[in-house]
């Protein structure tokens, strides 16, 4: 009944600025939108992590390697599946399951041991690929069995264009993403705190193995996250953290995370040059930040819960004192666009749907 509109229906009026909203990167095409990046890139995307908005795509649904980016899933998915304090064995299938012993910077030996912790620090900071078997194993029992837990995640997160076949991001065939599907693997995984909090360190210490009993050092490799010179082409001070990656067949890969007054956003950048990558991505991410503004809904809506025309949505009409729009939801706009400009669609939350 509609007396109870407000208390069984709960927040009724969600705002969709059709044109970006919608998750269709073909109505960027409009021309009051930006699109100007200037990334060389063969593939791009960028999406502010709080409304899910994807701002610019370039060749975002087409198929690429992943390469080391893959490890951004990886720690999500054992982030949240185990303890920091858990040891984790690095067993000889650990050690042995990659190409030519790749990515073995800490110099570990099969039965080297460390906390769940320390391997994180390994896979994101240095990307060591032996750290991401063993997660793998000490997660799930096997690598399979991880790996079936990294798709079943992606599909959680609505991803349907990405497949990953290991934990690693090494060579193959079966191991692919769209930057369309990884923006939204790297907010998830970036609004993880701990995830975060690990991604954007410089360097950290990691306990002591075979080879290196006093403990060893990793360090961060991105250089959007870590560069102080002012002078460099790398400083970009809203970067806070990433991951970079580099195959043969996939180029370099790069996902940054950054934050400026107030919005967060991702960008990620497939099939990238040696010499351009990082200036892609860091163009990305400010195209994302300073082109676009984030507006409540609430604070600006005016047309349909106020005045005496009845209201429809989905089929069924409402006096407007019985519409209430929900709290806290903003949509994205160009910074050079008003909420005026955007055109509504009317949802109702039914009764007894979760919050959100």
């Amino acid at each position: 009944m509609i007396h109870t509109l407000k208390k069984k229906l709960a927040k009724v009026l969600c705002g969709v600025l059709v044109f970006a909203q919608m998750g269709t990167i073909q109505a960027f095409a409009r021309p009051d939108w930006p699109s100007d990046t200037g990334i060389e890139a063969e593939a791009g995307a960028v999406m502010d992590v709080d409304t899910g908005t994807m701002l610019f795509g370039q060749n975002s649904h087409v198929e690429y390697y992943p390469a080391s980016i893959t490890k951004i899933l990886t720690a999500l998915v054992v982030l949240e599946h185990a303890d920091l304090t858990d040891t984790v064995t690095y067993s000889d299938k650990a050690m042995n399951s990659v190409e030519a012993d790749s990515g073995n910077k800490l110099s570990l030996v099969a039965g080297d041991t460390m906390t769940v912790e320390d391997c994180l620090y390994a896979l994101l900071l240095a990307s060591v690929n032996q750290a991401a078997n063993a997660l793998a194993e000490h997660v799930a029992g096997s690598i399979p069995d991880f790996v079936d837990m990294m798709n079943a995640k992606v599909a959680e997160l609505g991803c349907t264009e990405s497949h990953f076949a290991n934990p690693s991001g090494l060579n193959n065939d079966d191991q692919v993403v769209t930057a369309f599907d990884m923006t939204k693997i790297a907010a998830a995984a970036y609004s993880n705190p701990k995830l975060l909090e690990i991604s954007s360190a410089k360097s950290w210490k990691v306990g002591a193995t075979t080879n290196n009993p006093d403990g060893v050092s990793v360090r961060n490799e991105h250089r959007l996250v870590i560069t102080e010179d002012t002078e460099s082409p790398y400083y970009c001070p809203e970067a806070v953290a990433g991951k970079t990656g580099y195959l043969l067949k996939a180029g370099n890969t790069l996902v940054t995370y950054g934050e400026k007054d107030g919005r967060r956003v991702v960008s990620v950048i497939l099939k990238g040059s040696p010499r351009q990558y990082f200036v892609d991505g860091k163009n990305l991410l400010q195209f994302g930040l300073n082109r676009f503004q984030n507006v409540d809904i609430a604070e600006n809506e005016t047309r349909y819960v106020t005045g005496e025309d009845q209201v429809d949505v989905n089929g069924t009409s409402y006096a407007p004192s019985d519409l209430a729009v929900q709290a806290g939801k903003k949509i994205t706009l160009p910074k050079d666009a008003s909420f005026a400009d955007a055109e509504l669609s009317l949802g109702a939350v039914p009764d007894g749907a979760p919050e959100g």
